[in-house]
């Protein structure tokens, strides 16, 4: 088995963890990579094996305006630093991936700034999409060209060119020859030429084993991306989708709905699966009732996939966005300011999730198994060779007994999230073949079912 498909992602938005300017300015932030690792090793703690960071590079903002694919943002730091960065992680078991940036770049992008002083005459125009030297733009160029989203800060580049192709292969070399990664995050996988990301797959093959490739899709049939010739996975907007508005709407169905749907399309390939993360408003924003924090968390490790934490969210963190900006959900945070995993009862939760998805294979490769369906409560086994552990969720606002048939036979049941900060007794009774116990109102756990 490949090390992602046990893993447990953390996710760093580096810019703003590290308070760094939203517009570089070319200074530093003093600090930035010593409190990279402070949060990759708090991380570690809660049963992180690995660690999304990004971006990194060098941009003219947020970090996805990409200036130099192979120097550090200097708000942040040095190459050596993110050097060191890594070996560390390394040291403490974890794999750290990247944001790759590579369908658009940023407007000071040295390609870029030689098509703009020469026109039809750049060396470089034919890296960039839909040129149109006719046209004329906000910024006055006197020319258009596509961009990602209708915003020309950010310019697509043309994938199909076969020396934009290796451009990129080469940036994927000098990350893994210089700082030793272990994967990838494409952004915007979901527009990215699908004869390129296939080339990415073979190059990396022969790179770095077990190198890892997961992309940045919304919508549609993520097999069309996630399969044994394009990428390993792709991020699960589908389920995460659900996971907030089916406890809102007090709706399990949507959530069982949306496994059923992608396991008919994606089969035993695992997605990443996440609550939240930098692009989307923080869950205890999303959710109606905060206790259904608890649910959620639980979902995200519990069915089949790669889960993952958003830095901050393990605290019950909020963020909306404000006036179209992301920056509410990109904060700098401070570890002291939250309390210690032992007492608070969100990160403890999260850090007894990460102790049972290293403790329990089934959570990694045990067959789903639906058991309990209705709209307000789900009870569904994961059945490993040599175990089988019950997740049972009640999100109505009173207790609910639940009854269901066993998927093995069994005399007992043994809570495995009792030792959580503010955990609820819950006790279970077995007897010919079926289960019966009662959940507190928004309450859920994980049962390990006893020969």
């Amino acid at each position: 088995m490949a090390w992602y498909d046990s893993a447990v992602f953390y996710h760093i938005y580096p810019l703003g963890l590290c308070g760094c300017a939203h517009e570089n300015d070319g200074m530093a932030t003093p600090g930035a990579f010593k409190k990279l690792e402070e949060w990759a090793a708090h991380a570690a703690k809660l049963g992180c094996t690995a660690l999304y960071v990004g971006p990194l590079f060098e941009s003219g903002s947020h970090g996805y305006d990409t200036l130099d694919y192979r120097l550090v943002d200097r708000r942040l730091g040095t190459n050596a630093e993110l050097k060191e960065f890594v070996a560390a992680c390394h040291a403490r078991g974890q794999k750290v991936i990247l944001d790759a940036v590579f369908n658009h770049v940023g407007r000071g992008f040295f390609a870029f700034q030689d098509l703009l002083r020469n026109r039809e005459n750049s060396r470089w125009k034919d890296w960039f999409c839909d040129l149109n030297f006719w046209g004329n733009n906000e910024y006055g160029d006197g020319l258009s060209y596509a961009n990602w989203g209708g915003h020309n800060l950010l310019v697509k580049l043309n994938q199909r060119n076969p020396e934009v192709q290796q451009y990129h292969f080469e940036t994927v070399k000098f990350w893994v020859e210089e700082f030793d990664i272990d994967g990838l995050r494409l952004d915007a996988a979901d527009v990215l030429d699908f004869g390129f990301m296939q080339s990415l797959r073979r190059f990396t093959e022969g790179l770095k084993p077990e190198f890892w490739l997961l992309g940045e899709v919304i919508h549609g049939d993520y097999s069309r991306w996630a399969n044994p010739t394009t990428l390993h996975s792709v991020t699960n907007y589908e389920l995460h989708k659900g996971l907030w508005s089916g406890h809102n709407d007090h709706n399990y169905f949507e959530i069982a709905h949306t496994m059923r749907r992608l396991q008919g399309l994606c089969g035993d390939t695992r997605l990443y699966t996440f609550s939240d993360n930098h692009d989307v408003e923080r869950l205890a924003s999303r959710l109606n009732n905060p206790a259904d924090i608890r649910g959620v968390a639980i979902l995200v490790y519990t069915l089949w996939g790669i889960p993952s934490i958003y830095y901050g969210s393990e605290f019950g963190l909020e963020g909306k966005k404000v006036r179209g900006t992301d920056w509410p959900l990109r904060p700098c945070l401070e570890l002291e300011q939250f309390e210690p995993v032992e007492t608070h009862p969100v990160v403890s939760l999260y850090a007894a999730l990460g102790k049972l998805k290293a403790d329990c294979p089934a959570l990694t490769d045990g067959s789903y198994k639906e058991l309990l369906l209705t709209t307000r409560q789900y009870a569904f086994a994961r059945i490993g060779q040599k175990e089988t552990l019950v997740t049972v969720l009640n999100n109505d606002d009173a207790p609910a007994r639940l009854e269901f048939a066993l998927p093995c036979e069994a005399s007992g049941a043994e809570d495995l999230l009792a030792g959580c900060a503010e955990s609820q007794p819950v006790k279970a009774e077995i007897g010919w073949g079926r289960m019966q116990l009662e959940l507190p109102a928004h309450y859920g756990t994980v049962l390990r079912l006893r020969a």
